[in-house]
């Protein structure tokens, strides 16, 4: 245990990054940073909100722009940082938006679910769909990636973040990609209904 805290305090130093135990981290994109959105209107700090009380600390590391090959260089210093119990992946969006070839997305999926659960941390995956104007085949084979994920790892899988707000163009920004404020208590709840029960929170 020394050795894994002074292994902490050394990347701490090296990257100026405080420790901070978190008991749940949060590995995603914009759609989990709170683009476009007043600090704290996030579903990210609504969740943070939800979990007052509950002795559980939240972890947001979430960066807008981010894609699986980002996430997957980051997340080792956050493992080591942080060790937290449980890492809410929430990778792939830009990967697909951008047409990255779905066979590079698996392995980095794949990637970051072994160094999460290798570090002793449950993962939980969150699923994305894309735009239908990248085309059927495409689209429907990038949103089975996360099925496929949590299968081979034995994860929850949250179906689609934005289930109930992607299609509801009141709801989104003009950007058409991500939500507004009045969306977010709504992603919160799709999100609880799968980590609620994992983290003993109903």
């Amino acid at each position: 245990m020394f050795k894994n805290f002074m292994l902490r305090l050394l990347v701490a130093f090296w990257l100026a990054i405080p420790v901070k135990a978190a008991d749940i981290l949060v590995l995603g994109d914009s759609l989990s940073a709170g683009y476009g959105l007043t600090p704290g209107e996030g579903w990210v700090d609504l969740m943070e909100q939800r979990l007052e009380g509950s002795g559980l600390t939240l972890l947001n590391a979430s960066v807008s722009g981010e894609t699986t090959a980002g996430g997957l260089a980051r997340l080792p210093d956050l493992l080591v940082l942080h060790e937290p119990k449980w890492v809410l992946l929430e990778l792939g969006a830009n990967d697909g938006l951008r047409g990255t070839p779905l066979n590079i997305i698996q392995t980095n999926l794949d990637a970051l679910a072994s160094r999460i659960t290798e570090s002793g941390a449950k993962l939980i995956v969150i699923g994305i769909q894309l735009p239908p104007n990248y085309g059927p085949r495409y689209t429907r084979a990038f949103f089975n990636l996360f099925p496929q994920l949590a299968e081979k790892f034995k994860a929850p899988l949250v179906p689609f973040l934005l289930e109930g707000v992607a299609t509801d163009w009141d709801l989104m920004q003009s950007d058409g990609l991500h939500p507004k404020a009045e969306a977010q208590p709504i992603i919160l709840q799709t999100v609880m209904d799968v980590v609620g029960p994992e983290i003993g929170l109903q």
